[in-house]
């Protein structure tokens, strides 16, 4: 039986001389790493700095509460799946419409104890280009938001002991009878719209494991990471709920 890394490696010439079925894993996630604060002045760089850490020491909350706050989901560049696309281009993209986000999910964040609102981007209010948090921090502005709520999935493939890569074809017509499982990670960090302070990070795991040939079409293997990738985001929104009463508690003035 061949294995999986081969199975991958040849995806394409295999499905071409066996008429299989084939499978292209989503996109990546983003770190936080990959997403600077602002763009920094050339005096800054010049005198050897760590621009993001200078930022990141020097800023404040600023925000009041009741909070409202925007939520966006990001990607890597290039992202795509079978039920969601990227907008926009550069350092990170934006997905902006919900496939695995429940509304019960959404009810709850909207609900949170001290929050006045939650505000969903879309296209009228975003730039094509994305550089740094601050184009997004610029768009929450716009809908009259005090923090901002970045979320991004980072969903695995992997069969026995091999890796499968986002945006790998699959041939699924060859894929042998082993565990397979799928790991969905969603990470959240929520900033200050003004400052760009870290309020809190969360994030969450959830994981789907089946036999590698019960993934027999592209429909059971997406239908397996969209549910994986569900729980991974119902999951997050308890994460961020816990530490939303900190940031209430610790940030809002006068502690009253």
């Amino acid at each position: 039986m061949l294995r999986i890394c081969k199975v991958i490696g040849l995806a394409l010439l295999a499905a071409a001389a066996s008429g299989c079925a084939t499978y292209t894993t989503p996109g990546g996630g983003v770190r936080l790493d990959d997403l600077p604060a602002a763009d920094f002045p050339a005096a800054t760089r010049a005198a050897g700095e760590e621009p993001d850490f200078v930022e990141l020491v020097k800023a404040e909350p600023a925000a009041s509460f009741p909070a409202r706050i925007a939520i966006v989901r990001i990607q890597a560049p290039g992202y795509s799946s079978r039920t969601n696309s990227c907008y926009g281009e550069g350092r990170y993209c934006v997905v902006t419409t919900r496939d695995i986000e429940s509304d019960a999910s959404y009810d709850q964040l909207s609900k949170l104890p001290s929050m006045a609102g939650l505000a969903v981007m879309n296209r009228f209010v975003l730039p094509r280009k994305f550089t740094t948090s601050g184009d997004l921090r610029r768009a929450a502005a716009a809908l009259r938001t005090d923090m901002l709520l970045l979320y991004t999935l980072d969903t695995g493939f992997k069969v026995e002991n091999s890796e499968v890569s986002p945006l790998t074809v699959i041939s699924l017509g060859l894929l042998p009878t082993r565990k397979a499982n799928i790991a969905a990670t969603a990470s959240a960090v929520m900033l200050d719209v003004r400052t760009g302070f870290i309020y809190g990070l969360a994030e969450a795991t959830a994981i789907e494991e089946q036999r590698a040939n019960v993934w027999s079409t592209a429909d059971a293997i997406d239908s397996a990471r969209k549910k994986a990738e569900s729980v991974a985001f119902e999951k997050l929104v308890g994460e961020i709920a816990k530490f939303w009463d900190d940031v209430v508690r610790t940030h809002r003035r006068g502690n009253g």
